[in-house]
């Protein structure tokens, strides 16, 4: 095959310079990570997330990025934060970041509990993109990520999410449906499935001597990830440099899944 249309700088391929990016989960962790990477490839981004205290700080510390309290589980809360991405000119990315994981056994977790982890990492997720997938194809063109978990891909025992990992292979799965559905409409939908990286949610994890060293034996790379060591995956599938990418989920894991 030939290479056809003109050479792009690597700088060219993820500017984000005018786009306007939604970011779910945002006050903390990972969350907190993308939107200033997002942000400082040059896009406007609305962080959003419950604890507007914290997106208020971030909004502080770093150009770019404009605070909006949301509940991803409140269908009115989503419609007005892609209402207002709107107003800035129109959602050209979004990262469903938010979740929730509770590590109970099986055997012990209510439906209630199961019910809740499937909210606001499925359902809020779908209803999310699927506002923003309306406003993106009108214009031809839009990138949604979304942020799985290698716990969707393979199994979490000895760790005990099995709610978790159900509603992260859903979010896999969904990723590929929504894909193929909207690819003729311009709108891209992937996923990133990190692995052992420090957030809220593997803190428990990440703060246990014997937890840690679990993770190193049985991560190829031998340790937990590093934040900034996403920034590369997230730019590529929210920019123009992943173009022709769509419908997949890129496990970011030292090596985890490979085994």
């Amino acid at each position: 095959m030939t290479a056809t249309g003109p050479a792009q700088t690597p700088s060219h391929v993820i500017d984000l310079t005018g786009r306007v990016a939604v970011v779910t989960g945002a006050s903390s962790g990972l969350g907190r990570r993308f939107a200033v990477v997002l942000a400082r490839a040059g896009a406007t981004v609305l962080a959003a997330a419950r604890r507007e205290d914290r997106l208020k700080e971030l909004a502080a510390e770093q150009d770019g990025i404009l605070p909006h309290r949301c509940d991803v589980t409140d269908e009115t809360d989503c419609m007005a934060l892609i209402a207002r991405a709107e107003e800035l000119g129109g959602v050209d990315i979004l990262v469903n970041n938010a979740g929730w994981a509770e590590s109970l056994p099986a055997l012990e977790q209510s439906v209630a509990s199961f019910r809740k982890t499937l909210d606001i990492d499925v359902t809020a997720l779908f209803q999310l993109s699927v506002l923003a997938a309306r406003s993106m194809s009108q214009r031809g063109a839009g990138a949604i990520v979304n942020i799985a978990s290698i716990l969707g891909l393979v199994a979490s025992a000895p760790v005990t999410q099995s709610a978790y990992g159900a509603a992260k292979g859903a979010v896999v799965s969904l990723t590929r449906h929504l894909a193929a559905e909207w690819a003729r409409s311009g709108v891209r939908v992937n996923a990133i499935a990190p692995g052992w990286f420090p957030s809220e949610l593997t803190a428990d994890m990440l703060d246990d001597d014997s937890a840690r060293r679990w993770i190193g034996r049985n991560t190829p790379m031998g340790r937990p990830g590093r934040p900034e060591e996403l920034d590369g995956a997230l730019l590529l599938l929210a920019s123009p440099g992943g173009a022709y990418i769509t419908g997949q989920t890129l496990a970011v894991d030292g090596g985890w899944t490979a085994r």
